[in-house]
Order: structure tokens, then C-alpha cells, then sequence
């Protein structure tokens, strides 16, 4: 906000909605008389009442959408908090009742999405954030690592790129003995365990923040 908004009513922005409202009544009800005076006089109030106008409307107007965006940052706490306990029925209704959408919104969608599994609704939402925010971090770094897991997930749902040659232990190969009784914990698995764990902590330890 343009400090010489306030300066010009005489205030500072500390000043209540009340004291700005109150103030700018005082102004406009004194150069509103001044401005029918003769010569420079009246012609320096009529440019003061249009000058305190303008500060006032802008005033009011950025604190408006100060309070929304508060409002809205609030909101989306409340969605994230129901998220992190697991009640995605309650997250998803609370999303719901958005009238406006911005990243930020369509960030948290992604990560419910992700929590019911629903991987490729998640990563077109979070698409669209990054569509709308490009230089949030939060935003790529989900993204990256959901890319990540989803492409992980097609090599191994594909036989002819994840079937293991047959082959004894040592020697690279699949054992099945050794994965009937729980040993041979692949280079692939640690791979996928790492994926989920790392795309989980971005979507949970950032979901909120920016």
C-alpha cells in the first residue's frame, strides 16, 4: 500500500476502518465547501476532494483484499488440518464450498486426490496450480516427485520391463524362494519405498505452506 494514501488523510496504517472512514468524511465535507471559493483556492480543493477520494478508495480496497486472502489462508489451514487427520470426506467438502479457485486450491485437491490414490486426477490439479502459480516451489516439488511415482508405477505394472530374468541369488536375478520367505529386498523395491516416501512428505509436511 502507497503510504501517501494515508499521508494525505493525515493518518498512518495503523489507523482503524473507523478512524480512515471518519477522517475521509471530515476531508471531503471541508474541501466539498472550499472548492466553490475563487481562484487557486477553489481550484486546489476540488483537485484535494478528488486526491482524498482516490486514497480512501484505495485504501479500503486493499484492505478488503488483505481480509479475503486472510480469510481464504484460514480456510485452507481448516482443509489442510482435516487432510493431515485423514477425514477426506470433511477436506473435500470444506474445499467445496469455494467460491473462488486459485493455486492454492487446486494444490489441496491434488493432495486429497493423492491420499484416495487417484494419481492422475492429482497431477492434472496440481498442473493447473502450477498453471497459475509457476514460481511456487511447493507446487513443483510435489509435482516432480508425483511424476516420479507415477512412472515408476507403469514400469512396474509392465511385464516386459520389470520382469527380472530368471536367475539364481548373487547373481542380479530373481530368487523366488528367497521372496516366498521375505529375503531379497530388491533394488526396486527400496527404489519404490523411497518414491512413496519422499512424494508423501511433500504432500503432507508442505500441504499449507508456501
Amino acid at each position: 500500500m502507497n503510504k501517501q494514501y494515508y499521508e494525505l488523510l493525515g493518518l498512518d496504517e495503523s489507523a482503524t476502518d473507523e478512524s480512515v472512514t471518519a477522517r475521509y468524511e471530515e476531508l471531503k465535507k471541508k474541501y466539498s465547501e472550499d472548492r466553490f471559493l475563487e481562484g487557486e483556492a477553489g481550484n486546489e480543493a476540488a483537485r484535494m476532494l478528488n486526491r482524498i477520494d482516490v486514497a480512501y478508495h484505495e485504501i479500503m480496497s486493499e484492505r478488503g483484499e488483505r481480509r479475503t486472502r486472510e480469510d481464504a489462508g484460514s480456510a485452507y489451514a481448516k482443509v489442510d488440518e482435516l487432510i493431515r487427520a485423514g477425514n477426506l470426506s470433511e477436506a473435500q467438502a470444506a474445499l467445496d464450498e469455494f467460491n473462488e479457485r486459485p493455486a492454492e486450491w487446486h494444490y489441496l485437491q491434488s493432495v486429497i486426490f493423492y491420499k484416495k490414490n487417484w494419481m492422475n486426477e492429482s497431477k492434472k490439479q496440481l498442473e493447473i496450480a502450477i498453471q497459475m502459480d509457476g514460481e511456487n516451489t511447493k507446487y513443483r516439488t510435489a509435482y516432480n516427485k508425483l511424476k516420479e511415482k507415477i512412472e515408476f508405477d507403469k514400469k512396474q505394472a509392465d511385464p516386459a520391463k520389470t520382469a527380472p530374468p530368471q536367475g539364481a541369488a548373487g547373481t542380479g536375478g530373481y530368487d523366488e524362494t528367497q521372496q516366498q520367505m521375505g529375503g531379497g529386498f530388491c533394488e526396486q523395491c527400496a527404489t519404490c519405498c523411497a518414491c512413496n516416501m519422499l512424494l508423501n512428505c511433500c504432500m503432507n509436511a508442505c500441504c499449507g505452506c508456501r
